[in-house]
């Protein structure tokens, strides 16, 4: 099973923004040593919780500092930009970096509804024009004619040899059909959404159309993890993600908490039921029982490949929780 690392860059309680982009650096040096596939950027904004806001910036500095690990976006938001210019950034990042970069995209807009006008700056092109828009950009990234019209000259450089490897990434039903109809690799984000349903995949599959890159289905499932030496240790660490949970339900998640700040917050009834509806849909525990845990989802959802999310107030607990999952899968 292929493992790859989603990071959010998220800020620690305490901590800072250039910290936070500081330790996703260091943790991309150590997963490319280590042996994952891939390596990930989210894209949110007016967060300060997470620090990644333009993964196609941080991108060029992931592509210095490591030397095998494919990077990419995980994801783009496209309705809020024009396919010709992410086109062109990441053609520029397929040239620094040749045959290493993906380009996932995603149709949520990873922010609040002001936000989202902020970033199309009045542009009434928006979420209802994603597969047209999905569609210029696959032709703009593969050198051949965008569908939309007048467009029908433009293409996107630098011309490169192969195109960034393209992702369709989602949380609902509804992506699943967007992959299959563009005929990408499609990446789901279990840890956003654990209630959907198992067969998500299968139904990808089923209405799968080759594309222009793809000719087979794909897939990935994105899990939250945490793995310590013990499982005790490992819970504990997850207490901070429990409180940022509860927080985020309340709209206001705000940096990562400490695990002391979590295990003495006042939890009220209805936020430790929700907590508790949340833990079995994570992987924690030893880096034996987490592997378990990896493989029985893959399986129960039939996912080609997994991708990996861990957060800790402790930057050194999650290296080490990326390092243990990687010795126990034998990377």
């Amino acid at each position: 099973m292929k493992l790859s690392v989603l990071d959010q860059s998220p800020i620690r309680s305490g901590s800072t923004a250039h910290a936070a982009l500081q330790e996703t650096v260091a943790l991309a040096r150590q997963c490319d040593e280590q042996g994952y596939l891939r390596y990930w950027l989210a894209e949110h904004h007016a967060s300060d919780a997470l620090a990644g806001c333009s993964p196609e910036v941080l991108l060029g500095r992931l592509g210095a500092e490591t030397r095998r690990i494919r990077i990419g976006s995980g994801g783009v938001m496209l309705p809020h930009y024009s396919p010709y210019k992410v086109a062109e950034n990441f053609k520029l990042l397929q040239t620094l970096y040749p045959d290493r970069v993906d380009l996932g995209i995603g149709r949520a807009p990873g922010t609040d509804p002001f936000t989202a006008a902020a970033l199309r700056y009045g542009s009434t092109v928006g979420p209802q024009h994603f597969p047209q828009m999905v569609a210029d950009l696959q032709a703009l990234l593969n050198d051949s004619e965008p569908p939309t019209r007048g467009m029908e000259g433009a293409r996107a450089f630098p011309l490169v040899d192969h195109p960034p490897e393209m992702w369709m990434l989602g949380s609902s039903e509804d992506s699943a059909g967007f992959a299959a109809d563009a005929g990408l690799p499609y990446s789901f984000a279990y840890f956003i959404n654990p209630a959907i349903r198992s067969d998500i995949f299968e139904l990808y599959r089923e209405q799968f159309k080759p594309g222009p890159n793809q000719a087979e289905p794909h897939t990935s499932l994105c899990v939250f993890c945490i793995c310590a030496e013990s499982e005790e240790e490992a819970w504990r660490l997850s207490r901070s993600r429990d409180l940022w949970f509860v927080r985020l339900l309340q709209g206001a998640p705000g940096p990562v908490p400490t695990v002391q700040e979590a295990t003495e917050y006042p939890y009220a009834d209805a936020e430790r039921r929700a907590i508790e509806a949340n833990r079995d849909k994570r992987a924690v525990g030893t880096p034996a029982q987490v592997k378990a845990r990896l493989l029985a989802m893959a399986e129960e959802f039939g996912a080609d490949e997994l991708m990996i999310l861990t957060i800790t107030h402790d930057p050194a607990a999650r290296a080490r929780s990326y390092a243990l999952l990687a010795e126990e899968f034998g990377l």
